[in-house]
């Protein structure tokens, strides 16, 4: 019995950038799946019974007719832009989780449509470093609010009191007051 690559027959994942049609990988790795997962569940844990609504990786997101993307997570409070088939304007919080075929996108070109598009904060995840870089924007521009690490056991060791106190430990979420983010968790089963 063989076993036949589905990923091969599904129709390929595309996204529009600036115009161009850009080709998705078929499949991300497991690691970038988690991540995304644990961010989803974080956020449709906190959002059951609020108006913001929180999305998973699939979900098509059209800022334009030039930029359509496919975002990892994200959540969007407007719910007229929300139609059956896609996303129809920005998003108010996405989340990017790095794969080595489309970080460069992710940190160039997408990011600047998200921003110009009015997103009002983008995370770009990495699975492989264990860290989150959380912008918000401030006039159609991204600037860099913070940096995570989720960091280990050895590294921790390594550091003094004053290092280690020093740590940010969770991300505020600039879309609620009381939405708190552990870092750790975006990396649980990592």
């Amino acid at each position: 019995m063989t076993m036949d690559n589905l990923a091969l027959k599904e129709p390929p994942r595309i996204e529009r950038i600036n115009g161009k049609t850009v080709m998705m990988s078929p499949r991300p790795l497991i690691r970038h799946n988690l991540a995304a997962g644990n961010i989803h569940h974080i956020f449709a844990s906190y959002l059951w019974g609020k108006t913001c609504v929180p999305f998973a990786d699939g979900v098509d997101v059209h800022l334009d007719d030039k930029n359509w993307f496919i975002p990892d997570v994200m959540i969007v409070c407007n719910p007229d832009i929300i139609k059956e088939d896609a996303v129809y304007g920005a998003p108010d919080l996405v989340v990017e989780v790095l794969s080595p075929s489309t970080m460069t996108n992710d940190r160039g070109p997408k990011m600047l449509a998200y921003a110009k598009a009015g997103v009002k904060e983008y995370w770009i995840v990495s699975p492989l470093s264990r860290s989150v870089e959380v912008y918000l924007n401030h006039d159609g521009t991204f600037m860099l609010d913070g940096t995570y690490y989720d960091y280990s056991g050895t590294e921790l060791a390594r550091m003094n009191d004053e290092e280690r106190a020093a740590i940010k430990k969770e991300i505020k979420v600039s879309l609620y007051d009381d939405l708190f983010v552990p870092v750790k968790d975006i990396f649980y089963r990592l």
